[in-house]
This record gives structure tokens, C-alpha cells and sequence, in this order.
């Protein structure tokens, strides 16, 4: 250890080796000194010098001794600290395993929940249409907002796991349409709206499920938001691009400019919606999140009192299918 610490004081040795040599050069050009004079100053030098670095070597090692034993005290407590965030690392894992199974339980008893909650919807279905006419249909009007508010359920807790649930193949848009606007005929006849379709038929690349669901949020918004005798226009385009575009426009009450920028945020009824108890603020929101998972821009432009254009745009390349091999 000793030869260690020399080795690490090497400068030192040799600058007061170097003084040495300069100091007996200087007395050895003086003949006044005698040779035994010359050879005790060297010894007691060399000895005092010794002397100091055994002094600063005992010192020293002391002080790194004091240091070792302080590192492994702190070493013992890291050691300490360690287990104790590992522990809580494994107990947030459990948590987290049980909060993600009850989760799924409480997912899939909703799910039974509503396909339990159908089969009475569609036998009441039936009561219904045996009814007189009179009375018929302000019940299928009430009949579908039921369903209609069961089935955005059901695809509020299907969202999550869309990339499971999606099947994209070639369909014929204008089809998929048409079967929407055919499942609110009994709304839109109670309020004595017209819907005008216009444009060629047109195939997209998408899943049809989630399609016809897209399109039945921005519908259902337009039927409740429209006054009685409006018009209801769905147009089918391209863009300068190439995109092919479905337009929805209504002839409505609007949107404030304040409320545009948040119609799409979850839960948000708007100044609209809150004079309207059923508004429940899902409904875009839904769109909105469906429509970016299959590859689709869903835009709004609106003016307050004169109405809305809610606007679907496929890509020339389905983004959705790309997103999937990345």
C-alpha cells in the first residue's frame, strides 16, 4: 500500500530530489564546506523528508478509510431504498393487473348488458308496428333514440380495441348510406325533414361496421339539430387532390364559432346541446375518434342559425392499413 502512495507522489520525490542535487551543487562550488558538513545536511534532509511522507501517508489513509466506511453506509441504505422501490414497483404492477381485469369485467358485463337490453327493444319493435298508425309513430321516434343511444354504447366500449374489429374491404359508399338514412326514416318523418342525396356511386377502401357508424353520428346530430320542414343534403365528391369526399349539410340551428373549436372534445353538449336534455356530448367525439382510426379527416364548418357541413375525407391510400404494417 506504502509503495503505492510513493508511486502516486513520484513529483514530489523527484522536485525535492532536484532542490537536493541544486542545493549540494551550489555548496560544492563553495570550498568553505566540509565533505561530512554536506553528507549530514543530505541525511537530515532526506530524513525529515521521509519523516512527512510517512506523516501524509498515515493521514491520508485514515481519511479514505473514514470515506470507505461512510460509502458503505450509504451503500446499505441504497441497498434498503432499492428493495423498498422494487416492493412498490411489484404492488403497483398487481394494482394495475387487477384494475385492468376489472376493467374487462365490467366491459364485458356492459357489453351482455345491451345485447341482453335488444332482445326486449326488438320485440317491442314489433308491438309497435301492430299498433294503429296514429299511434305508431311518435313510439318509433322514441323507439329509435332508444336504440340509437344503445348503439353508441356499444361502440363506446368497442372503440378501445377498433384495431380488433375492423375488416377493411371495397364497399359501395352510396349503399352504406342510403341504409343509414333509411334506419332514421321514422325521425326524420316526424320532423317532416327531407334528405337529398346527390353524386355517383362510389367505392372506398374501409370497414363497413364503423362506417356506417361514423356516418350515423353525423346523421343523428343533423336530424336533432334541424327544424321541422329542413332539408338535409349528402353530397359525394373528390377534392382537387383526388379524395373522395362525403359532405353532410343541414340547414339547422349551427354552431357558435366559441363552441366550434370544442365539438368534438368528449362530454361537450355546447350552447346547443344544452337546450336540448337528450344531448349527451358522445356522439362526434365518437365520430371524431372513429373516423382518425380508419384513416378518415373529418371536418365541421358552421354558421350560428344557418347550419352545418360536417365533411368526410378518404385518403388515396388508406392510412389506417399502413398504420397497421408499421
Amino acid at each position: 500500500m506504502f509503495l503505492f502512495y510513493l508511486k502516486d507522489r513520484l513529483p514530489w520525490i523527484f522536485f525535492f530530489a532536484a532542490c537536493l542535487i541544486w542545493v549540494n551543487f551550489l555548496i560544492y562550488l563553495d570550498t568553505g564546506f566540509k565533505l561530512i558538513s554536506i553528507m549530514y545536511m543530505n541525511l537530515t534532509t532526506i530524513f525529515f523528508f521521509l519523516v512527512f511522507l510517512l506523516w501524509r501517508y498515515f493521514r491520508e489513509s485514515i481519511a479514505i478509510k473514514e470515506i470507505d466506511e461512510d460509502l458503505s453506509e450509504y451503500q446499505c441504505m441504497n441497498d434498503v431504498f432499492l428493495a423498498r422501490i422494487k416492493g412498490m414497483e411489484r404492488k403497483f404492477e398487481h394494482y394495475q393487473n387487477e384494475l385492468n381485469i376489472r376493467r374487462l369485467q365490467e366491459r364485458d358485463e356492459h357489453l351482455a348488458w345491451i345485447h341482453e337490453v335488444k332482445t326486449p327493444l326488438t320485440a317491442l319493435k314489433l308491438m309497435i308496428e301492430d299498433l294503429p298508425r296514429e299511434y305508431q309513430k311518435p313510439l318509433q321516434v322514441e323507439w329509435l333514440r332508444i336504440h340509437l343511444l344503445l348503439d353508441q354504447t356499444l361502440h363506446t366500449l368497442r372503440l378501445a380495441e377498433i384495431e380488433q374489429d375492423t375488416m377493411m374491404q371495397e364497399i359501395d359508399l352510396s349503399s352504406v348510406i342510403m341504409h343509414e338514412v333509411k334506419e332514421l326514416q321514422s325521425w326524420c318523418l316526424a320532423k317532416n325533414l327531407a334528405i337529398e342525396i346527390e353524386g355517383d356511386e362510389e367505392k372506398v377502401l374501409t370497414d363497413q361496421k364503423w362506417l356506417s357508424f361514423l356516418i350515423r353520428q353525423i346523421l343523428t346530430n343533423a336530424v336533432k339539430y334541424s327544424h321541422n320542414g329542413d332539408a338535409i343534403t349528402i353530397q359525394m365528391s373528390y377534392d382537387k387532390e383526388g379524395h373522395k369526399i362525403v359532405s353532410i349539410e343541414d340547414t339547422g340551428e349551427g354552431i357558435t364559432p366559441s363552441d366550434l373549436p370544442r365539438i368534438f372534445d368528449k362530454s361537450f353538449t355546447g350552447t346547443t346541446g344544452r337546450k336540448q336534455s337528450a344531448s349527451t356530448g358522445m356522439g362526434l367525439y365518437l365520430a371524431r375518434n372513429a373516423a382518425f382510426k380508419l384513416g378518415i379527416n373529418l371536418t365541421v364548418q358552421s354558421t350560428i342559425n344557418e347550419g352545418s357541413t360536417f365533411t368526410l375525407t378518404f385518403p388515396t391510400t388508406n392510412t389506417y392499413l399502413e398504420t397497421i404494417a408499421k
